[in-house]
This record gives structure tokens, sequence and C-alpha cells, in this order.
């Protein structure tokens, strides 16, 4: 069976292909079961998430179900599993308090539209060429970031105002409220994030972070522990999908929301290839850049509509949606249906979820985002160092946008100093 490269130039969703190559009861079977996993995982991150981004879990769920569909449906890779992503909780809570929920579904639908632009262009390729140290960087950036964020909520902490959202100012405010820490919901979310650890280290086919949730949920529920959960703060999750209803928009708006989309633009595109391209070196197929690129912001628009985040492919899902034994894109798309039946019958369970257990969850997130051992290899040789520590200081202390462009200016200029260096020894 070819590997796809012959075709990886194709706007033709991996789906068509898949269905035309022969699909058996056989596959669909190995689909349904892939499908199961994944939406288990998908499950408890997608409110997580949601809950860490600053808006409602079912907002998460309402991602998971419409970009997880659509991004299998019309995607040009067989395994990737798109959805919510933790990557981009930085950016969808900055923008939700700077503009309102209402803002933040019309920069979905901005960088959405550009997506699709991109890989329309053929412009796919570009963005698979930033260079390692600046991917490297960013991504530990980003999950330094999201562990700050869920410091209040794994603890249970009291802050006299609103939570800063600069890194410096709000570790200071979080040290002041210390003394506010209630045990309970430290022992939830800490507890939560050890048993994930425990099952992955000896029980990895088990599903870690479901398990961990609802074992916090019914503790807390059983002892009355006086920790904030998901209904307290948000109330019940709705059973089902909501109508789909555009959001409100002006040309000043739109002015307004640009830099915001062009992040989002940015961060969608890098971190889905980087899923694909992840999902091709575990299965020995190719992916379609562009075609992704075009089904990633197809996704987004639409999700947005149906007041949803962002969508991007993820790693650790479709991750596990390989080694759960997929065989095409229907894994994908069964995962959505699976989160949306979850919606209809248990929504109303969401409620008794601690809202410190979905940040033990979050906790684990980061620490295996975080590229560890390859920051540490990196770091060794100043040329890279001086690209990965540029991206990783200024993701932390100025935004995220501002941290890739300049790792790669700082990795451009390099690349030119060592051009000329040999040059000018002649």
């Amino acid at each position: 069976m070819p590997d796809g490269t012959a075709t990886a130039h194709l706007f033709r969703p991996k789906l068509v292909t898949a269905l035309s190559e022969g699909y058996s009861l056989s596959s669909l079977r190995k689909d349904v079961l892939a499908a199961v996993t994944v939406a288990i995982v998908a499950l408890p991150l997608s409110m997580a998430i949601a809950v860490a981004s600053g808006v409602s879990p079912e907002r998460g769920l309402y991602t998971a179900i419409i970009g997880g569909f659509l991004v299998s449906a019309l995607g040009g890779s067989r395994y990737q599993i798109g959805g919510p992503a933790g990557a981009f909780i930085v950016l969808v809570a900055a923008t939700t308090t700077k503009f309102g929920l209402n803002g933040l579904l019309v920069t979905v639908m901005l960088s959405g539209a550009m997506l699709t632009l991109i890989g329309l262009s053929r412009l796919g390729s570009l963005i698979r060429h930033i260079p390692h140290p600046v991917t490297v960087g960013f991504t530990c950036g980003i999950a330094v970031t999201i562990f700050s964020g869920e410091i209040r909520d794994l603890f249970g902490l009291h802050l006299a105002g609103a939570e800063p959202g600069p890194l410096i100012p709000k570790l200071l405010a979080l040290g002041k409220a210390a003394a506010t820490a209630t045990p309970a919901a430290a022992v939830l979310g800490l507890g939560s994030a050890a048993l994930i650890f425990v099952l992955r280290r000896y029980r990895p086919n088990w599903p870690g972070m479901l398990i961990a949730v609802v074992l916090a949920s019914i503790a807390a529920a059983w002892m009355q522990l006086p920790a904030e959960t998901i209904g307290s703060r948000f109330g019940d999750i709705p059973r089902g999908l909501p109508t789909p209803q555009a959001p409100e928009m002006s040309w000043a708006l739109v002015l307004q929301l640009l830099p915001s989309a062009l992040s989002f633009t940015l961060l969608g595109g890098v971190e889905s290839l980087l899923s694909a391209k992840v999902a091709d070196s575990m299965s020995g197929r190719k992916h379609r850049s562009n075609m992704e690129l075009v089904a990633q912001g197809l996704a987004n628009i639409v999700s947005a509509l149906f007041g949803g985040i962002s969508v991007t492919g993820t790693i650790a899902r479709t991750a596990t949606n390989i080694r759960a034994g997929a065989i095409s894109p229907v894994s994908g798309m069964l995962h959505a249906l699976f989160v949306l039946l979850f919606m209809l019958v248990a929504a109303p369970l969401a409620r008794y979820v601690p809202l410190s257990a979905l940040a033990g969850v979050l906790l684990v997130v980061c620490w295996n985002m975080a590229e560890k051992a390859e920051f540490l290899r990196l770091i060794r040789s100043w040329p890279t160092a001086s690209v990965l520590l540029a991206t990783f200081g200024l993701t932390l202390v100025k935004d995220l946008t501002f941290g890739i462009v300049a790792g790669c200016v700082v990795a451009a200029l390099l690349a030119i100093v060592r051009r000329r260096v040999p040059q000018e020894g002649d």
C-alpha cells in the first residue's frame, strides 16, 4: 500500500481516499474501538481546557464535537484528532478577558478563514519550516504559562481581585493568596494528578484522566468536601448542541481582533501540522498539509458558529488514536459522536466535577507538553540555545506570537552569520 507521498499535494480529504481503497466491517470495528478510547480521553480534557481558558466547560465539548468531526471528515491526515488544545489556553483566555465571548468567537472565525486561505494558497509547507528550537521554546513556554494559570484552582486559592494575566504579576498575586488555600481542593487536585501519573506508569492502557476525575468527583460529593465544582461555578452543562448562530461582527471589531486572529492562525497552523507530522512518524503515512489547513480553518469557522472555541490538531489524542488501532478518519468522526452522546445522556453528572481535579488533569498535560529532554539537549549548543531561550523567555514575559517571531528572527540572523563567516575567512 502506498504511503501517500505521491498524493500529498492534492486537495482531497483522506476520508475519501480511505473509503475508496475499500472499507470493511473489520475496519469499522477497529475505528469504533479507537473512537471510544479517544472520546474517553477527550471528555475530561475538553472541559479542563475550556475552564482554564476562561469559558464554560460545555464550550470545550462543543469544540471537540464540531471540530473533531470536521477535522477528520475533511482533513489531510488519516489519524488526526481535532478539538480544543492546551496550547491555546493562554490565547483564548487573554482574548476572552479583553474582548468578551463574542470577541473570542469572532477571533476564532477570522483565524479559521485565514487558515483556509493559507491552505488554499499552498503555503502549508512554509509553516512546517519553523526552526525546531523555536517550536521547543514556545511549547515549553506555553506549558509554564498554563501551569501558572492552574495554581489558583489546583489549591483552591481566593484572590482579593481578578487574577493578573502576565506571568510575574500573576505569581506575585498567587503568592500573596497562599494563606487562603483550601486543603480539600489541593488534595483532590494533586491526588488526581498523582493518580494519572501512576496509572500511566503501571496501567498505560487505562483511561487515567477519566478515572481520576470520576474518583475525585465521587469523593468530593460523598464526603461533601468544600471544593468548588463545575456546578457551583458554571451551573449545569446543556444536553446537546446549541443552535448555530453567527457572532455579532463589525469592521471596527474585526480590525481590533486582527492581531489576536493572526496569533490564533500561527499557533493553529503550527500545532496542527506538527500533530500531523507526529502521526506520520507513528504510522508511516504522509499527510496532505494544505488540505489539513483547509479543514482546520473550516472547523474553526463552524465551531465558532456553535459557540465553540479554537480547534486544532491535538498531538496526545492523535497519538492515542493511532495506538488504539484506528484505520481511517472514521475513528475521529466517531469520537466526536461519542462525546455528543455523553452530552445527551450524562451531562448533568458533570456538575459534580471539582475544578481542582480538572486543574490536576492540566498539570499532567503541562508536564507532558514541555519537551524537557529536548530543551536540555538544545541548550548545550549556544546557537540553538540563543534561539530556544529567546523564544522561551519572550513567550513567558510577553506573549506567544512575540516569542515565535523573535525566535525566528534570531534563527535567521544566526543562519546569515554562519554563511558569511566562512566567506570572510577565505
